[in-house]
């Protein structure tokens, strides 16, 4: 056993020498391999040959297709196939493309001609179609741009490093409603070239918010507010006879100290606002984007000039948001075209797109691809060498200029239709979310919810989006006209805005609580009121009207009320109002009487029964008259009532030698006030009830949301859309009789005839009289038919008429309005059935000629009739 396992052994130890050795061989150079026997070599070959015959195939990584299956057999010719013009186009491009990476073999490849949804290849520059949009709000940059934002959903290209494969027409993808950001500036472009702007589709580099469509670091520009323009008051020079202010006794030192405290507690306030301040965009901050610089991104140029564009700028179109081309988030561009050329950039791109000119007539930093451009090239100087300025040389200049221009072909898209239903839509399905910094915003279509709202954007505390600070709605269509509703979510006040036509003239209402006698502003349309109310304040101790235009000239009224009475029956505001303790009223200058006659405040102390008159102030005078009037009545020491006495009207009068008030003077203008007074009272009391019916009018409508519906929307006013089913009942009903009527009215005649038979003269007469003869008795019988009618009518009226006279003691109030109904609706019978036996009579001798006329004319009678005539 021994012996066999060393012989074992012996024959593995010099099977591992053999491997060894051949291993070695197979490593040595090539020299070394050469001195090899050469069976080693054939056997080398041989399994080199069979090596090289075993092929690995590594699969293609899958395309990622975000589009919906399209139906090509639907589409137009123009998107299956490519005209000659567009061959010749496709080649000249790809030319383009060779000399372009040949000169520039850093830059990446061009963008230049994408297959659309039928795998055909187009050149971008057909992609585009100019389209002006048949609807007023999209004649504007900002409003088409705001629409193909709202309209599409975004689909991120499927490698964020190059440009996408497909470049759909602008109407399919409106049809899916969805795209990339190049399927965005496409239909985004031709609407714009279509209004008439100076727009270009661009393919460059953005940041990763703007290839993302992440606004979550932007602001929501609905929450930006606007700078109000403060003007400065202009200094009123000092008088030079002024009286000088008294001395300030104060202590300088208390103040100096007073001052310090500020300043530090400012300091640490400061302090701690710029940590908050530092905190806060530490957490903002954007991560570093490993891609930056590298993301390909497509977005719209408009240059200034036409439309009146003052200064070119860019179009995100998938925010809708315009930038300055000097912004940081766009940071680079390749190429740009429009319907009529391409153009390629030759400047760089080191300092994002701060730095570009967008002169694309200058070949030095625009490379075009067409001749045929309407940007007016730069003159270039160039020198002239001795013996090439003949006539000769510049005329084949000349022609191989015009052999090397090419007009660029038509857009082979279609026309682009917006139908009224999907502009009116606007958002897919209806609805979209847009996500801001500590705002989200929220967008539904017209209709959509039962409300009507439209908008509503909810703003956050925190990043996060947790806690809510407010909210605002939009509405749309809604029957009480509301347009905006605002709530405060910290303070718990509520502002409703709406549009003139409310019913009680509303413009905006502020509130808490839509309990009675609580604290609440209302404005008013004035120009709709017949008061000329603007503004109207209310808390529970107090009521401020402001008025505006009015013939008394009543600007404003103050009323001041007391604690309500308790009573033991039901207790509500219109049973029981609040008691008036003060009202305080006043007036604009009535430029028809004299100031010292022309009241500016009057004030009715109700429980004081007292009243304070305060007149305006003449132009040369620094102080104003004043009265007061007494109106308790008093009784002499022999009981009788005391009217009027001088210590009852206080006056001050700033000019009393010039008008003398007598007594008599006093006590009508007391008992003109006592008027006054009460007329106050009235009307302050008829703004209580008017709060009250406000505010129920407005529970109803929050109730109710009802919406108004234009008489042209056919398809939601259920009034027009029943009188267009009526309309179209109608005239399928005259379809009807007109197919009636051109029915065959010998068929029933020719019937009683042999088939296969030819028609003979007698036959044809016989024909011919006998529709006549049904003709002239279905006349008749129509005729006794209504007199029939109408006969009967006429006895059911006597027997009526008769059973009344028998009846007449004992009928009832409601038995003789029956009788009377009953007779006003048989004489309408009886006297239509005689109109219609009366026409029936004109028109039956016509209707007869007429059938008799036909008969003549009729192709199969007309032969045999000749000789009867």
């Amino acid at each position: 056993m021994e012996v066999l396992k060393e012989k074992v052994e012996e024959e593995e130890e010099a099977e591992r020498e053999e491997a060894a050795e051949r291993g070695e061989k197979m490593m040595r150079p090539l020299e070394t391999r050469r001195e090899e026997p050469p069976m080693t070599q054939e056997m080398l070959r041989d399994l080199e040959k069979k090596l090289s015959e075993i092929e690995i195939v590594i699969p293609e990584q899958p395309l990622i297709v975000t589009k919906d299956t399209i139906d090509i057999s639907k589409l137009p010719l123009s998107y299956r196939s490519n005209t000659l013009k567009e061959e010749h186009l496709l080649q000249v491009a790809d030319n383009f493309a060779r000399q372009y990476s040949h000169l520039c073999p850093d830059r990446v490849p061009l963008f230049l001609h994408p297959l659309n949804e039928c795998q055909v290849p187009k050149f971008v520059s057909t992609t585009i179609r100019p389209t002006l949009m048949p609807y007023p709000e999209l004649y504007n940059w900002d409003s088409c741009a705001q629409f193909v934002s709202d309209f599409l959903s975004m689909v991120p290209l499927p490698d964020p490093l190059q440009p996408p494969s497909h470049l759909y027409s602008s109407t399919t993808v409106l049809k899916q409603q969805k795209g990339n950001c190049f399927d965005f500036s496409t239909l985004l472009c031709s609407m714009l070239i279509g209004a008439g702007y100076d727009a270009y589709c661009v393919n460059g580099y953005g940041s990763q918010d703007l290839c993302q469509m992440d606004l979550t670091r932007d602001v929501c520009p609905l929450t930006m507010k606007h700078k109000e323009v403060v003007q400065e008051e202009e200094k009123v020079p000092p008088k030079k006879y002024a009286i000088k202010p008294p001395r300030d006794l104060s202590s300088r030192f208390e103040q100096e100290q007073k001052m310090k405290k500020q300043q530090e507690i400012k300091g640490e306030k400061e302090k701690r606002r710029k940590e908050e301040e530092q905190r806060l965009l530490e957490l903002e901050k954007a991560k570093i984007d490993p891609l930056h610089g590298l993301r390909v991104h497509a977005w719209v140029l408009v240059l200034s000039g036409k439309r009146e564009v003052p200064e070119s700028f860019f179009i995100d179109p998938l925010t809708a948001r315009s930038y300055s081309t000097q912004d940081d988030h766009f940071l680079g561009i390749e190429s740009l075209w429009n319907h009529k050329n391409y153009w390629v950039n030759m400047q760089d791109c080191w300092n994002g797109c701060k730095d570009l000119v967008f002169d694309l007539g200058d070949p030095v930093r625009w490379e075009y691809l067409l001749l045929g451009t309407d940007k007016a090239q730069l003159a270039v100087a160039e020198e002239e060498e001795d013996g090439m300025n003949d006539d000769e040389d510049m005329e084949n200049l000349g022609k191989e200029d015009e052999d090397k221009s090419f007009d660029m072909p038509p857009s082979w898209v279609e026309q682009i239709e917006i139908s009224p239903e999907a502009f009116e839509t606007r958002c897919p399905n209806g609805k979209k979310v847009i996500q801001y910094k500590r705002a989200k915003l929220e967008k539904w279509a017209p209709y959509l919810n039962s409300d009507g709202l439209v908008c509503r954007l909810t703003t956050y505390e925190d990043l996060e989006c947790k806690g809510t600070l407010e909210i605002k709605e939009w509405y749309q269509h809604r029957e009480d006209m509301l347009e905006l509703k605002h709530i405060n979510k910290n303070t718990g006040l509520n502002i409703d805005y709406f549009k003139p036509g409310h019913p009680q003239a509303l413009r905006v209402h502020s509130y808490k609580s839509m309990q009675p006698e609580m604290d609440r502003v209302m404005e008013f349309y004035e120009t709709a009121r017949v008061d000329g109310l603007i503004k109207r304040e209310e808390t529970p101790k107090t009521m401020t009207e402001y008025y505006q235009g009015r013939s008394d000239f009543l600007s404003y009224r103050h009323v001041d009320f007391g604690d309500r009475v308790k009573k033991l029956a039901l207790n509500s505001a219109e049973s029981n109002p609040r008691p008036m303790v003060k009202i305080t009223e006043r007036f604009s200058r009535n430029p028809a009487k004299p100031a010292d006659e022309d009241v500016a405040e009057r004030v009715f102390l109700i429980l004081e029964e007292r009243i304070q008159l305060r007149y305006h102030c003449r132009d040369d005078h620094i102080t104003a008259s004043k009265r007061e009037f007494l109106r308790r009545t008093e009784v002499d020491s022999k009981g009788n009532k005391i009217i009027m006495t001088p210590d009852m009207c206080i006056s001050f009068e700033v000019e009393p030698m010039e008008h003398t008030k007598k007594l008599l003077y006093q006590y009508e203008a007391m008992t003109k006030l006592k008027n006054e007074e009460k007329l106050s009272r009235h009307q302050a009391w008829e703004s209580e009830l008017e709060v009250l019916e406000i505010l129920k009018l407005r529970e109803e409508e929050e109730a109710a949301h009802t919406l108004t519906i234009s008489i042209y929307d056919t398809k939601r006013n259920e009034k027009s859309r029943e009188y267009r089913e009526a309309m179209e009942r109608v005239m399928h009903e005259e379809h009807l009789r007109q197919v009636e009527a051109q029915l065959d009215y010998l068929a029933p005649f020719l019937a009683q005839l042999p088939p296969g038979e030819k028609l003979t003269r007698w036959q044809a007469a016989r024909v011919k009289d006998e529709c006549l003869s049904d003709f002239k008795q279905r006349l008749i019988d129509k005729a006794n038919l209504i007199q029939a009618r109408f006969e009967k009518e006429t006895q059911e009226l006597q027997k009526k008429q008769q059973w009344y006279q028998e009846n007449q003691v004992t009928l009832t109030p409601e038995d003789e309005d029956w009788y009377l109904s009953y007779c006003s609706q048989a004489m309408f019978r009886i006297r239509i059935l005689e109109q219609r036996l009366n026409r029936h009579k004109e028109l039956a001798p016509l209707k007869y000629l007429a059938l008799e006329e036909k008969l003549h004319k009729d192709p199969r009678l007309v032969d045999f009739l000749k000789v009867f005539i």
